[in-house]
């Protein structure tokens, strides 16, 4: 759970559902995001070793095999998108996105909300790959628009009434919600704290500490391999994260801080979304550079 806002979700820490407390840093927050999409890309990995498809048919063959370590589904949820996009926009649309794009096969999914539907949050390329959405009363046609593609959400009444705009149907369905009260939920709560304790996952709460350690560090202080790395992407005619991370087998935060550095130095382009960055250097030009800087 990501809550920016601090106040809306922390009354469920301590169910034991929870693989880490909920998070309330945006910069941490985006480090969980970082995580997940490592999580889902080695949930990919064991699914390719065992020559499955999905979570459901590798917990069946776990199961036929008399294992018992399953692969639980994961729930990823924010409670205010705006927050983190301020924060950390580029890293959280990417990460974002390539949840939304494959982690459903791999059992994670998101549940994003924003009381901010403009479209510098809710963007292009996070709309595009959250097929199925939910819009409460808004404003104007342009917000409607903005969260289910055409107007109706600013003629809706409040008080739970919403348009719910599922995957594959051709038009929203206006539906409503049920009122719950804070004494309901938090009996329901205390009620399933009662049942079992709260065993966080020590290693993803390391995990997403230190990749806030990296992220506050000095810029300046260049990377060891981003000498190899310029290389690299000069090379491939393109940069992404990815390729560094696959390349140098390094994790989410390094690699992110070294695409950083080459940006900085003029050597490849802004993020744009779910494209490889641009690379603004030739070979010929880089080795002009190289040669400089051994003079």
């Amino acid at each position: 759970m990501v809550d920016p806002k601090v106040v809306e979700l922390g009354i469920y820490n301590g169910i034991p559902h929870l693989l880490i407390p909920v998070v309330t840093d945006p910069r941490k927050a985006a480090g969980a995001l970082n995580w997940a999409v490592q999580e889902m890309v080695n949930r990919y990995k064991l699914f390719a070793d065992r020559g499955v498809r999905d979570i459901k048919g590798y917990n069946a063959l776990l199961t036929k095999n008399g294992e018992t370590e399953l692969l639980p589904q994961i729930v990823i949820i924010i409670d205010e998108l705006a927050d983190l996009m301020m924060v950390a926009p580029n890293d959280v649309e990417d990460a974002i996105c390539r949840l939304a794009q494959m982690a459903r096969a791999a059992g994670m999914h998101l549940v994003i909300a924003t009381q901010r539907p403009s479209v510098d949050v809710i963007t292009g390329v996070i709309k595009a790959n959250i097929p199925s959405r939910i819009a409460f009363s808004v404003s104007s046609q342009v917000d409607s628009r903005t969260i289910i593609d055409m107007a109706g959400a600013e003629k809706l009444l409040g008080k739970g009434d919403m348009l719910f705009y599922p995957v594959g149907a051709s038009k929203p369905i206006r539906v409503k919600g049920a009122f719950v009260s804070d004494g309901e939920v938090e009996r329901v709560v205390e009620y399933i704290k009662s049942q079992g304790n709260a065993e966080y996952n020590e290693d993803i709460i390391e995990e997403i500490n230190s990749e806030r350690e990296s992220r506050d560090s000095d810029p300046g202080d260049n990377d060891e391999l981003l000498p190899q790395a310029i290389e690299l992407v000069v090379d491939a005619g393109q940069a992404s994260v990815s390729l560094i991370q696959r390349k140098f087998k390094v994790g989410y935060a390094r690699a992110a801080r070294i695409v950083d550095q080459m940006e900085a130095r003029g050597i490849v382009g802004p993020f744009e979304g779910s494209k490889p960055r641009q690379v603004l250097i030739t070979k010929q030009q880089l080795q002009e550079m190289n040669m400089k800087s051994s003079e």
